[in-house]
């Protein structure tokens, strides 16, 4: 084998090797989790006393992503088979310094007896968060049980959270992706809701703003395509070298 054909070899599996990364990021966009609750869970939804939450028993549960669009992110919660849905809830990003490891649920401290509110979920090796949106009332209810500002949607939208979702472009996640966001403290009052979640990085902030939900597929076959060619035309160069 000449050298030309081993540098035309070399090249195309290079760019393979690009390729492949691309493809394995794209089969794991929806951060797919399946946490186990020792106790009962509150999630937003429709369930308590008609504000805006609902109680999940103790159990096994899976959490992923349905649409990552800009900065708002619409998480679905799942029984343990998948075949059931909870709840699809609207979540602002919420930076964190340091990734870890393992997946990390943080909820609102309550009264012993009192299911904790789920408050954010951190998939394994993100610097960022999925802080989960309440609706206003069930938010001003949690704000004044644990003393610090909720993140907050219009009251009505909560049944929203509790139809039969499955696509990213349903009109209900399309409703709550536009959803007007608050902060609420316990007195009621609105603030900001950087109050709540930390905003990333002006870099962060820039790449988190690309939508997460289309394939990296396009971009695969694009540089397939290119290493044809760029073999093809090596191929050439040695046939007239030879």
């Amino acid at each position: 084998m000449t050298k030309f054909k081993v540098a035309g070899l070399m090249l195309v599996l290079a760019l393979v090797v690009l390729a492949f990364p691309a493809m394995v990021r794209g089969d794991d966009w929806d951060k797919k989790t399946t946490v186990t609750f020792s106790g009962p869970v509150e999630i937003p939804g429709v369930g308590v006393e008609g504000g805006g939450g609902q109680v999940l028993p103790a159990g096994t549960y899976i959490i992923k992503l349905l649409a990552s669009a800009s900065e708002r992110h619409i998480v679905q919660i799942f029984n343990e088979s998948g075949d059931h849905l909870f709840a699809t809830i609207l979540a602002i990003p919420n930076h964190r310094l340091q990734p870890t490891s393992q997946t990390v649920m943080t909820f609102r401290e309550r009264a012993a007896g009192e299911p904790q509110a789920l408050r954010a979920w951190f998939y394994p090796g993100d610097n960022f968060g999925q802080e989960f949106v309440y609706p206003k009332k069930r938010a001003i209810e949690l704000a004044k049980l644990t003393n610090t500002p909720v993140l907050a949607m219009p009251t009505e939208l909560a049944v929203k959270t509790t139809l039969p979702i499955e696509r990213a472009d349903d009109p209900a996640v399309i409703t709550l992706e536009q959803a007007p966001v608050e902060a609420v403290k316990p007195t009621g009052e609105v603030v900001a809701v950087t109050e709540v979640v930390e905003p990333p990085p002006e870099k962060l902030a820039a790449a988190e703003s690309l939508p997460e939900t289309a394939s990296s597929m396009p971009l695969v076959g694009l540089l397939g395509l290119l290493a044809l060619a760029v073999g093809g035309a090596l191929s050439l160069i040695v046939k007239r070298v030879v």
